[in-house]
């Protein structure tokens, strides 16, 4: 087993993807826990780029398990996170991360938008995605609006990086892609939103 700083190196050579192929089809006679595993350790190891890992996934899996593999994974390790962090929030540490302005603003934006901002930072592969469960944990936003988004969210997100593959190129060369992509993206918005509503009207019914 690579150790961290191991691995870093593998991504600043441009090798962790042939690396991760590798041992992906080592370990095939586990089945699809490798393929959960891999973006579930990127949540918790940020400086792992998951891109590579979903790419490798498809790869190997191909595109439907390849897709369901990371997502789960993706999806597990966001949460994991979320409720670590929301958890040990008030430790030394963590209050230290509450203090800091900008953090404090991300944190009111998640709390007065809940899945809203959520669920788009979540859909786009470049985003911060571990600082964005930590600062979640951190707020006040509800554990349902944050399972809701890393569950929609990620998946227009694992999805868009496992149809487009590891060529850029061809995504921003084929435009019939980038639509699907896009109406994905607000047709899981929309879902989401309505999810949102259904689950807050009878939040106040039950108060009521």
């Amino acid at each position: 087993m690579p150790t961290l700083e191991e691995l870093k190196l593998l991504a600043e050579n441009d090798q962790l993807f042939d690396y991760a192929i590798r041992q992906l089809e080592r370990l095939e006679r586990f089945g699809p826990l490798p393929g959960i595993v891999l973006p579930l350790i990127e949540a918790f190891l940020p400086v792992l780029p998951l891109i590579v890992f979903v790419v490798a996934n498809a790869v190997v899996y191909g595109l439907i398990k390849g897709f369901l593999y990371s997502w789960i994974g993706a999806v597990a390790g966001a949460v994991l996170v979320f409720l670590v962090v929301r958890g040990l929030g008030r430790r030394r540490f963590f209050r230290f991360l509450r203090k800091n302005r900008q953090v404090k603003r991300v944190m009111v934006w998640f709390e007065e938008h809940g899945f809203g901002p959520l669920f788009l930072l979540m859909c786009f592969p470049f985003s911060p995605s571990a600082i964005i469960n930590v600062v979640a944990g951190l707020s006040g936003v509800k554990t349902r609006d944050f399972l809701l988004a890393a569950v929609l969210g990620k998946s227009v997100m694992i999805f868009s990086i496992t149809f487009v593959g590891d060529s850029i190129t061809s995504f921003t060369s084929n435009p019939v892609k980038t639509i699907v992509v896009l109406i994905c993206i607000s047709l899981f918005w929309l879902l989401g939103k309505y999810l949102e509503q259904r689950l807050a009207t009878r939040a106040r019914r039950k108060k009521g």
